[in-house]
């Protein structure tokens, strides 16, 4: 699976959820996630560098997995199914690496925390409609509005055809999913 690393362009609170936007490091692409406003604001307060006297549920992980002397190595946004996004975090304890199921938002407070890399797998930005980043500040005006007014089923209208258009990295679909349509099992 092809890894592109990421970091974060922006997080917006709009309306009653926000939108995390990711940026390529390496290219031209952005991917915006929508994610609860707790979750949203898990990843602000990481952001800004928030320390409270009591730690909140990622900081208590990651206090957890120091304490146990495990390694957080990177965390892989790995698919999108069903508008849904998928994420692991990659782990090493006592020397055998471990990989837990995650949610993006989760995994990116988790991430930013541990100070570990973030990565888009291939298959995930392919699946996506292309956005790119803005160049001029008009086109950085005009990406800020677009993000206003933009819902979830917006962005993932054209998923439908992107996804009925073959890709060479594309993951086999598991027949044991619930999620896959009978038709393509």
């Amino acid at each position: 699976m092809k890894l592109n690393q990421i970091q974060i362009y922006s997080l917006a609170q709009v309306g009653g959820q926000c939108i995390l936007v990711l940026e390529e490091v390496d290219g031209p692409r952005l991917l915006p996630i929508w994610i609860g406003l707790y979750e949203g604001g898990a990843i602000g307060m990481a952001l800004t560098d928030q320390k409270f006297p009591r730690p909140l549920t990622h900081d208590l992980f990651i206090r957890v997995f120091n304490i146990m002397k495990a390694e957080i190595q990177k965390v892989v946004i790995t698919a999108l199914k069903n508008s849904t996004f998928y994420a692991e975090i990659h782990t090493l304890i006592s020397s055998e690496s471990h990989i837990i199921d995650a949610r993006p938002s989760d995994s990116i407070a988790i991430a930013l925390r541990a100070r570990c890399p973030i990565y888009v797998s291939e298959a995930v930005f392919e699946s996506c409609p292309e956005m790119l980043k803005p160049i001029s500040e008009d086109e950085v005006q005009d990406f800020r509005k677009k993000l206003e007014t933009m819902k979830p089923e917006d962005f993932f209208k054209d998923l439908k055809s992107k996804k009925d258009a073959p890709s060479p990295e594309r993951p086999k679909e598991d027949p044991l999913d619930p999620d896959v349509p009978p038709e393509t099992q």
